[in-house]
Order: structure tokens, then sequence, then C-alpha cells
């Protein structure tokens, strides 16, 4: 193997020798080039690029003014070897031994005796021979570059062997994935690089792939075309306006009106997140990723949808005075909205385009009608300070920083950002959050956008990772405060003790010791915040004292802004609710903590959810269509199941009309054994509390059930009946039934709901026809010539009063004597309940599992 210097074109035959070679050659070029390298910036416009060819391909290219760092240097190494000419043959040979045909050096074969034919008269075949291996790159460093071999097929075999004879073409760049998943992931492939700035004598590449392709992926995938809209819906119900789908929008309807008759909007949305930018390497680019909004959410929300469009340079500074320069702040915001003109000019064709989906051709105008990121993006693409120390913070309005936390203001008070109102600002030299960048904004000369409206408030960023993580930290600060360091450890041992439940994050360490939580994590704390701090404290006299009761309300109001932020249809009366739920959540937010807050609450997404998040929904349709998070489903899905009992004329014991998925069986004994093998089981002091109790009311709740059926339990004594005991089951509708897995070491035996048969219900206290108990055993019943039967043996609950059956809007329940053996098939659902701290039988149903 040979390698070949880049600089001054040596050949080395060993690795080790060519590194230290390169590392002195490097050198030396890099203080002889001094002169020629420019020492400030230079940004490469889209506009001296767009009639060059190489932007419209899938090569890997640099697209800079400068000579390749790596080329072949052809003239300059022909001299290398002078006797070569000895070693070539140009003409096809016909070798043969008795007749036999032979095939040796490439000149013998049928491809080059093909290929020779197809020349012109008098003219040579050239063989050309391409070497390619990327584990020989640590040469230049651990895996980052791809080297690209030539040598000539003329030569003969043992000649072409030698090092000196394979010359280096090139190195390729390897572009590194996050993980195994996203290296083989159809995002990560195709990508081009342009040099877009050169500052500080480094090159900033954009990594990209051209728009127009990313939305023919999309448009590509299977069964796409099944949840794509071209037109504005005016969606009602009694006359009431919907906002759902973001082609229920006032944006879809404004905009429509402005395409040629004919032609359909692509309406674009675009994605940034500078933190996930390990994937290139650590903290060194930026992604951006692109969705269409003709999509509907719930399709448009899963992972496939969303398409890789770039990766953005994040500038680096030489030192901190370098730094805070406004020079480099500059430099920053303009190679940002330059990066963004290069990739989005190719949707502003006034002709629009033509694109393809299930075989038919649409005429389409593309147009950005969302921006999703952080508040940090936001700022970035609609080029206002981040600083909440800045004057004017919101980049929604001009609202100053000392309103950000008067959540009393009127529309009067709120001047809406707009292109021309921002232009008017930097004309008249304001200085109301206008930077001399801002002129040069991108977005300012793109049609039919509001940069300022489009960069929508995220969710998870404004609640998830950002308002709660506030609401949680200014709670434990003032119950340390009012009643000191053992309140906050009994609110960590109860965060421990709260029971497993499906998709919930447990914390079976507490919550304090954790620093730097994921959105993730802070939802699950949400679900049970409300009955951790419940009765957490008693009451002081003290005229300051904040009650306990005062902080539970606070999480019941957060929790029902909350799900009212995850409605997938709002009416009218809808978004005015939640405008009230959010008012009357803000209010008591800023009165408990209002002594905690070092700024004063001046939170610029405070201020954008209490006055912005409303108009962005009838704006562009409900908030699930801009989110970061990627889920499915929004709500719980209630499946209903049938009655607990379900007599029929015949009198049959019901049959399960599918073959229910059971985990490992625990046991297996038989009716003639039956009082022996339980009796036994009862005995093992390793059994769990439930399951002993659900083997000593086994056989009483047996006999209960099939009395129901004129039958006795002594009719089956002389026929054979097999019982199995499993541990768990999967149930219909996806989730897992468990009786005996333990979770850290704790038993875990579910909660269930069951719908009520509609003649029993009257007999009940039930949350709308559903009653809820907690399983204790989990058996299949196998008998001769009779379908198996799938039960499950229940401990039910019932409301601890008719009068006052609800505390924070959940069930407020107790555990009953009162036992049963239902079918698996009258099962409702898997809940989660949670036992009071404060009583040992008080148990509440979990309602905020959003």
């Amino acid at each position: 193997m040979a390698f070949e210097c880049p600089f001054c074109n040596r050949v080395l035959l060993s690795r080790s020798a060519y590194s230290q070679h390169v590392k002195r050659c490097s050198e030396n070029y890099d203080s002889s080039s001094s002169e020629e390298i420019q020492n400030e910036f230079d940004i490469i416009t889209p506009e001296q690029d767009d009639n060059s060819e190489d932007n419209r391909n899938n090569e890997i290219i640099y697209i800079s003014d400068d000579e390749p760092m790596f080329s072949s240097r052809s003239n300059e190494t022909s001299d290398i070897m002078q006797d070569i000419h000895k070693y070539i043959t140009f003409n096809f040979k016909n070798d043969q031994t008795n007749n036999n045909r032979n095939y040796n050096e490439q000149y013998t074969s049928n491809w080059w005796a093909r290929t020779e034919k197809t020349l012109p008269t008098g003219s040579y075949l050239l063989s050309i021979i391409l070497y390619s291996d990327a584990s020989t790159t640590d040469s230049l460093g651990k895996n980052t570059l791809h080297p690209i071999f030539v040598t000539l097929g003329n030569i003969i075999t043992w000649r072409r062997n030698k090092p000196d004879v394979k010359q280096l073409l090139a190195y390729l760049p390897i572009i590194k994935a996050k993980d195994d998943t996203q290296k083989i992931s159809e995002e990560h492939k195709n990508i081009i690089q342009k040099v877009i700035l050169k500052y500080n004598n480094k090159d900033y590449i954009i990594y990209y792939r051209p728009i127009i392709n990313c939305i023919k992926n999309i448009l590509s995938i299977k069964d796409i075309h099944k949840y794509i809209t071209f037109n504005f819906k005016n969606d009602q119900t009694n006359n009431n306006r919907n906002y759902n789908e973001q082609y229920t929008s006032n944006w879809w309807a404004r905009t429509e009106k402005t395409l040629p008759t004919g032609s359909y909007l692509l309406s674009i949305i675009l994605y940034s997140d500078a933190s996930t930018t390990d994937s290139l390497g650590k903290n060194t680019l930026h992604p951006i990723f692109v969705t269409l909004g003709n999509i509907i959410t719930w399709r448009r929300n899963k992972p496939d949808v969303k398409q890789l469009l770039a990766y953005l340079p994040i500038i680096k500074a030489k030192d901190d005075t370098q730094k805070i320069s406004e020079e480099h702040k500059n430099i920053i915001r303009r190679t940002f909205h330059k990066s963004l003109k290069f990739l989005l000019s190719p949707l502003y064709d006034d002709n629009g385009i033509e694109l393809e989906l299930n075989n038919s051709i649409f005429w389409c105008f593309p147009r950005i009608s969302m921006i999703i990121s952080d508040w940090p993006e936001a700022c970035t693409f609609a080029l206002t300070y981040k600083s909440t120390k800045s004057n004017y913070p919101c980049h929604f309005c001009l609202v100053s920083k000392e309103d950000l936390s008067n959540i009393n203001l009127n529309s009067n008070q709120i001047e809406p950002r707009s292109h021309n109102n921002m232009k008017l600002y930097y004309k008249n030299n304001t200085g109301k959050n206008v930077s001399i960048e801002n002129v040069r904004n991108f977005f300012w000369s793109v049609p039919n956008i509001n940069i300022y409206a489009a960069t929508v408030p995220d969710r998870m960023h404004h609640l998830d990772l950002g308002l709660f993580q506030h609401q949680l930290n200014f709670t434990k600060i003032l119950i340390n405060k009012q009643c000191g360091k053992s309140v906050i450890d009994e609110m960590n041992r109860r965060v421990k003790l709260i029971p497993r439940y499906k998709d919930l994050k447990s914390f079976p360490n507490g919550f304090l010791h954790l620093t730097l939580l994921t959105a993730s994590e802070y939802r699950s704390l949400m679900k049970i915040m409300i009955f951790i701090v419940d009765e957490l404290y008693k009451d002081s006299g003290s005229s300051n004292f904040i009650k306990n009761n005062k902080i539970t309300e606070v999480y019941l109001k957060w929790n029902k802004m909350y799900l009212l932020s995850r409605k997938e249809n709002y009416e009218e009366f809808d978004v005015t609710l939640l405008q009230e739920s959010i008012n009357e959540w803000a209010k008591l937010f800023i009165e408990l903590f209002k002594e905690h807050s070092k700024s004063e609450f001046q939170f610029p997404k405070l201020h954008s959810w209490v006055f912005h998040i409303c108009s962005s929904i009838r704006e562009f349709g409900a908030i699930n269509g801009y989110t970061t998070e990627t889920y499915e489903s929004l709500h719980k899905d209630y499946i209903r199941r049938k009655a607990i009992i379900t007599e029929s004329s015949s009198k049959e014991i019901p049959k399960t009309p599918i073959a229910l998925k059971y985990s490992k069986k625990l046991y297996e004994f038989c009716i003639q054994n039956a009082e022996i093998y339980i009796q036994t089981r009862m005995n093992d002091p390793n059994l769990e509390k439930e399951m002993k109790l659900g083997f000593e009311k086994f056989l009483e709740c047996l006999d209960a059930y099939l009395d129901f059926y004129d039958r006795k339990l002594s009719e089956h004594e002389e026929i054979d009946m097999i019982f199995h005991i499993y541990g768990g089951v999967m149930l219909k509708f996806g989730s897992i039934m468990r009786a005996t897995n333990k979770f850290h070491k704790k038993p875990i035996f579910s909660n269930i709901a069951v719908e009520m048969n509609a003649d029993e219900i009257f007999e009940y206290t039930s949350d709308n026809g559903v009653c809820f108990a907690q399983v204790l055993l989990i058996t299949e019943i196998i008998m001769n010539y009779e379908e198996p039967m799938h039960l499950a043996l229940v401990q039910w609950y019932d409301f601890t009063s008719s009068v006052n059956p609800y505390l924070y809007e959940c069930p407020l329940l107790e555990k009953t004597n009162i036992f049963n053996l239902i079918e698996i098939e009258a099962i409702n659902d898997i809940i989660h309940i949670i036992p009071r701290f404060i009583d040992n039988n008080e148990f509440l149903v979990n309602k905020f599992l959003f």
C-alpha cells in the first residue's frame, strides 16, 4: 500500500512514516501559504452558485473558490516511474495454449475485447482501476477520511501491484451517525457539502440535501397519499369553527387565496434544535428537519415523515473577546440566514413545482407555514435578541421586559411584530430589539410568511422543559423555606413509592438527586406531583404562610391546562376555555412563587404561553401539530369491552374470541387436589400477600362464578378441570396485566377498570359506568369438551363517599372485602391507582395520564 502526501506529492510506503511526514508538511504548507489564506470571513452566497451544475447532484462536493485540498496531480506524478512503458499493453491479446483460451492479464479478458471494439479507429483503451478502503483512514485521524486510489489495468499485474503504481486520488469525508439506527436511516445518506463561510482560517461547511429531494422522499412514502390534504377545509360543528389539522387554520385559508387557479398549497414545516448536533461531532453542527403540514398530525408526528434537510455550521470564536464582539455576532446571524436562503430558495420558483403523488401530478406552490424550535432558535430565525434582559425579549410582539410577568395586559397594549414595523423601527433607529443585521433577515423576502408569528411556541420546550421545571423548583424552595428539609425528604420518599405504570417513568431513588431531567422525566413527574403534595404538610397560623391546599391547587390547574393543550380539535369555545385555564394557572403561579423568582417572573415563555398560544391555534391549528414530541395517540384510548357477566339465553359460559398471550406459567393443579395444593401455596412465606389472598378466595369465587350458570363446582369433580395460574397476560388493546412480576423488588398487581352491565350499574357507585378493582390472580381453566375460561380474580374498590366521590377531580376509593372472578375480556383498561400517603385505605385514580 502506498500513501501520497497531498501537499508535496511524495509517496511513502508505510503508514507511520506517512502520518509523520504529512504533519510536518502541512505545517510548512500553512506557513508558506499564509498570505493566500483569507483571515476575514468570506460568505459564499447562494446567488453565486445558482447556475452551477454541482449544486444539483447528489455527490459529496465542496462548493468554494479555492482549489480542492486533494487532487490526483497526474501531470506532476508522471515522472515518478520512468520505465513504466516497459510493462504497459494497450491492445487486446487473445492468449491461447493448445487452442485453449487463457485469462491472465486484464488485456486478455472479455471486457477488454468487447470494450476495445467500441473505440474509434487508431485510439487505445486506457483501463482505470479504482481502489477504496475506509479502514486505512487512521493515518489522517480516526475514521475521518475515506481514501480512493487509482491505477491502470494496462500495466501487467506483478508491476501494477507495486506500491509506486497506486496513486492517491482523493480522501472522501466520512459522515458519522449518532447511533446504529441513524447509521442505516435514509436521512443520513446522500448528504452534500458546501463551504458556506471562511472565518478564522477555517472552512465552515453546511451538510445538506436538496429540499425538493426531501419533499419527494416524503411523498414517496408508501400510502402517504391517504393522509394528505391540499385544500382548505372550513371545519364546523353546529356553526362553530373547528381548529384541528393545519388545513383548517386561518393561515391556510389566507395563503391559499394567493395561489394561481388550479394549483395547490404545499405547507412546509421546519424544525430546528441545536442540542442534537452530536451526530456529526460534539457541538459542531445545527440540524434542520423538514416535514409537510398537508399530512394529518398523527401521521406527520411519526419519525419517517421528518426528513433531515441540513446540518448548519456553528461558528466558533478564537477567544472570549471575539465571542462577545458585535462583529462575531453579525457573522453568526449572517451565516445562518445565508444558509437558509441557500437551502430554501429552490422553493420559490415563480412557476411553482410539479410533484408526483400516487401516480398523479400536482402543481404546487411551497410556502413555509411554521418553524418549530426552542426559544433561542426561534430568536435566531426572527433575528431578535435571545437574552431575557433585553428591552423587548418576545419574538412575537414588542412587549417590554417589565411587562413580561403582567398577565393582565389587553390586546391594545401588545403590538405584534411584523416585517413592516420591524423595518420601520430599524429605519428610525428606535433600538426596539432590532440589530443592524435585522435588515438581512431572509424571511422578510419570503412570500406569505410572518416569521415572528411562524416561530410557534413548542409545548415541550415551553411547558415540560420550561415552566413546569420552574414550578417544581419554586415548590421545593417554598416548602424548604416554610417547613424545612424533612418535608422535602418526605416528598422524595413519596416519589419512590409511586406504583409502577406503563409509559410512566419510575424514580426508585427519588428525584432530588437528579440535576438534569429530560422532557419525558418532567412529564412523568407532572402526572404524579399532585399526589406527592397531597396533605404534605400541616398549615401554620402565620399570615404569610402558603397553605398546602394552594400547592395542590396550582398543580391541579397546571394539569387541567396541560390536558386542554393536548386536544386534537378545538372549537372556538375550547380555545376560550384554554385561555381561561392558562390565565387561572398563571395567576396562581405568580401569586404563590413571586417571592422566590429572582427575575420577578420575567420569563418570555410565560408571556408567550399566556398571550400567544391561542392565537397560534387559530393561525396554524391544534398545538399537537407543532410540537417536538413524537407520539401516536394524544389521549387514553378507552376501549369499551363487554360487561362483567354476559347472561345468554343458553346459559353457556362466555367464550373468549381470541387466544390471549400469557406470560410464564407459575402454577398448575387440577380440581381433584385443588384444596390441598392451594393450602400448600398459602403456607409459602415467600408468596406475596396479594397472591396469598387470591388463593384464599379462589375456590369460593369459582363456585360463585359457576353458580351463576346453574352449575356447581361439585359437578366437575368427576371430569378434568385443570387450572393454570399465570403472572401476567397481554390484553387485546396492547396493555399487560400483571399479578406477580416484581419491579425494584416490589410486587406488581395491576389495577383495572371494568365497564359494568347496564342492568346492574344502579347497584354501584361508579365513574361513568366504570368500576375499579385490583387483580390478585390470573387463571386459565381447561375443561373437557368446552372452551377454556380466561378469568381474573379481583378485589373491588368502592368510592369512599357517595357525597364527595372525587378529590382533585380523581375518584377517591377504598378497598372492599368483595372478591370476584371476572372474564379477562370484561376488562376495560389498565389504570393507575395511587395510595394516599396519609391513610392506609384511601386511593386515588390517576386521571392525569396524558
